[in-house]
């Protein structure tokens, strides 16, 4: 081939793929593809109905911020919602964690236990093959709720779902509804955490407080009855009742530092976590010059206020100065304030949303700290001096004195702790949490999945989908010519095609293949007839072309069947044909005509028969035919000698048309040297046999030597993969007007 049509042929090779040629391929491994699309049919069949029922339901939570009790303001108004959706899907991970599902699991193994009807469940119980079903572990459920339940945000929405999925309703809705409970109960302990731990450890004071009083009263009441004094004058009891009140308004503020010293450490804890550096600078912060003076100036204040308050009696009117008090302690706690804003403005600008919080928390807790020890240090001056006086009383009377001072600070103290543990029960019931169950989940009557009309169409597209994969990655592979465009993109001439029939494929004997004589009315013979003409009309000397050899790249291909009918097709147009098996490896022409082999023609070239004892005459008028004769053990040889070439030259002259059957062009060289002595050479590809090397070596090696190669037959042709062409068209044609 020279380089002008190896560019055009490499050209032709670069250019895409149409949808004609997708669905030329499609259709022509329509058997595949249809087998493939039944498989797919029936599994997804099979799958949709041996599928078992999945029963859904879900239960509707709304989240809000916390905003702190009821008792509390808040710190500022709020602006936006900024940080919300982070707060939202905080709470999505708490739902998802093992904690929660672990609390949740052993709640559910209770009620499986207690419950008479096991097969109602299937999540909560292991099913293993030849065993009967048992409760699972309380890790093994905390397990599959991990799976089985699915938490999602309603978008633009606080409020959460949670969906369970199991084969049984009833499983379904109860652990809906138990993990919806569970997180509430869960998160109802996190938002009363400090008021619990406040009101745990005011009860304990309270017990012990109320301990301390009746033993007080109890020695108060002994003391008594051995004989002591019974009263005392109304100058000490006033020093009594002043002491204890004061005792124990200390003893109340060192119990509220106690417990406030207590939540700041868990604060900071928490915060140093997050942020150290931020929890030392607002430890620092809290406790500034400015800050602290303030604190000592309003404990003084109230201490003076309170003291007032004591002394005041009827003969004298401290109502002005007790509204003095009040005005000046109202002052320094707005400067308080002021400045506290300032310091929560400044760590709050920087600071993530959940920090924030916390230090809100702890910068309020600080200064309570700060306020609760000034007091409780002015507190213990104020103590010092009433004890001063109430050491200067009688000795007849001290004794009953400190009894009574015991008992009344006692009384006042548990008093005190009484009334802050009320308010501390009251804030931790008034506390809601900020979860609320907004749909409770109920039993679903039909089930949610599958959806086994979609199974089975999902299951026709995942088939058409490994069709056309299977297509694609066959052609892919496949590097066999096809059709006849297949040649023609090789730069190759087609002379014609040669359909494939049932018939033929399924023939029993070789005299089948004699299609022109046997079936001269078939879309078969009417293409020999068309490839007749074209070699005729191949060359405008028609004496010029009157030996043909027919070869084919490999064994296979129809080479024979097309030189036989070929033959039989010149003859049938009234011109005298010989038809010579050159074949001396694997002969077939005899079996065609169903004659002997010997004598043929290797016995004329040995020169042991003459040339009109080896002619034999067919069934079809005009057509002769000389068989391969006795195989010599030098074909080639044979070939290229000179009795062949006057062999050639004699049946040339008695003959319209000389059509050789020659070997396999690529197997042996028998058919290069009938080439070489012949006129023409017609080259024989079959239909996903022939592969484009092997087209393209069968090619180069006609040529060489400048020798003739007419044209190409694509023979066992697939009409059905030539849709949209002219082929198909042209086979239906010739049925037609048969039928």
């Amino acid at each position: 081939m020279s380089n002008q049509n190896l560019n055009e042929l490499n050209l032709e090779e670069n250019q895409s793929s149409t949808l004609k040629d997708y669905l030329i391929l499609f259709t022509a491994n329509l058997k595949p593809v249809i087998a493939i699309l039944a498989a797919s049919l029936v599994i997804s069949i099979i799958y949709a109905i041996t599928a078992p029922n999945i029963f859904r339901t879900s239960t509707s939570l709304k989240i809000t911020k916390p905003g702190g009790s009821i008792l509390q303001s808040p710190l500022m108004p709020e602006i936006s919602d900024y940080g919300n959706d982070r707060f939202i899907a905080n709470e999505i991970e708490i739902l998802k964690s093992y904690n929660l599902r672990d609390r949740i699991a052993g709640i559910l193994l209770d009620t499986l236990l207690k419950s008479n009807d096991q097969e109602s469940f299937n999540l909560l119980v292991i099913d293993k093959f030849g065993e009967d079903k048992k409760p699972a572990s309380v890790p093994e459920i905390a397990g599959v709720l991990g799976n089985a339940v699915q938490i999602e945000q309603k978008r633009g929405l606080d409020i959460l779902d949670i969906s369970v999925e199991s084969q049984q309703p009833k499983e379904a809705s109860l652990i809906a509804n138990i993990y919806a409970q569970e997180y509430l109960s869960y998160n109802l302990e996190i938002s009363r955490n400090q008021l619990t731990f406040i009101r745990d450890f005011l009860a304990e004071q309270r017990l012990e407080k109320k301990e301390q009083l009746n033993e007080a009263e109890e020695i108060l009441r002994s003391y008594q009855e051995r004989g002591g004094i019974i009263a005392l004058d109304q100058q000490a009891q006033t020093l009594i009742t002043q002491l204890a009140q004061f005792e124990a308004q200390k003893n109340a503020a060192q119990i509220e530092l106690e417990a406030s010293t207590e939540i700041l450490k868990q604060y900071r804890s928490e915060l140093a976590k997050q942020d150290p550096k931020l929890a030392d600078y607002l430890a620092s912060a809290t406790s500034e010059t400015y800050i602290k003076a303030l604190q000592d100036q309003i404990a003084e204040l109230q201490i003076r206020r309170d003291l007032a308050m004591v002394k005041s009696d009827t003969r004298t009117d401290f109502t002005m100065q007790l509204k003095e008090y009040d005005n000046k302690i109202s002052d320094l706690k707005s400067k308080l304030d002021d400045k506290i804003k300032v310091l929560k403005a400044g760590i709050f600008a920087s600071s993530p949303e959940e920090v924030k919080v916390l230090s809100q928390k702890i910068i309020e807790e600080e200064i309570k700290n700060g306020s609760l020890r000034t007091s409780l240090t002015e507190l213990g001056l104020v103590v010092r001096r009433y004890d001063e006086r109430f050491n200067r009383l009688p000795k007849t009377s001290i004794e009953l004195a400190r009894f009574q001072r015991n008992r009344e600070s006692l009384e006042k103290l548990y008093t005190l702790v009484e009334e802050k543990y009320q308010e501390a029960l009251i804030n931790e019931q008034s506390q809601p949490g900020n979860v609320l169950i907004i749909d409770n989940a109920r039993v679903p009557f039909a089930p949610a999945k599958p959806n086994r009309i979609l199974i089975i169409i999902v299951g026709l597209l995942i088939g058409l989908g490994l069709a056309f994969a299977y297509v694609f990655l066959k052609n892919y592979f496949d590097n066999t010519v096809k059709t006849p465009e297949d040649i023609q993109r090789k730069n190759v001439n087609v002379l014609g095609w040669i359909p494939r029939v049932d018939e033929l494929v399924l023939k029993e004997t070789s005299a089948t293949d004699f299609v022109i004589s046997k079936r001269p009315d078939s879309v078969t013979s009417e293409s020999f007839r068309a490839l007749r003409t074209r070699i005729q009309f191949s060359r405008p000397d028609k004496n010029t072309l009157k030996t043909i050899v027919v070869t084919s790249p490999a064994p296979q291909e129809g080479k024979t069947f097309v030189t036989v009918n070929l033959a039989g097709s010149f003859a049938q147009a009234e011109k005298k044909v010989l038809l010579v098996d050159c074949d001396l490896r694997k002969p077939r022409v005899h079996r065609i005509f169903e004659a002997k082999k010997e004598p043929g023609l290797i016995d004329y070239l040995v020169g042991e028969k003459k040339l009109e004892e080896i002619i034999h005459k067919s069934e079809l008028k005009n057509l002769s035919f000389i068989t391969s004769g006795t195989i010599p053990p030098n074909p080639a040889e044979m070939l290229d000698s000179k009795q062949m070439d006057e062999f050639l030259a004699l049946v040339r002259e008695s003959y319209d048309y000389v059509i050789i059957d020659s070997p396999p062009i690529i197997a042996v060289t028998d058919a290069e040297i009938l080439a070489k002595k012949v006129d023409g050479a017609v080259l024989v590809v079959s239909s996903e046999i022939t592969e484009y090397q092997m087209l393209e070596r069968a090619i180069q090696l006609i040529q060489h030597d400048n020798t003739t190669l007419i044209g190409t037959v694509l023979n066992n042709f697939n009409t059905h993969s030539a849709y949209g062409t002219y082929y198909k068209y042209k086979y239906y044609y010739y049925y037609a007007a048969k039928k």
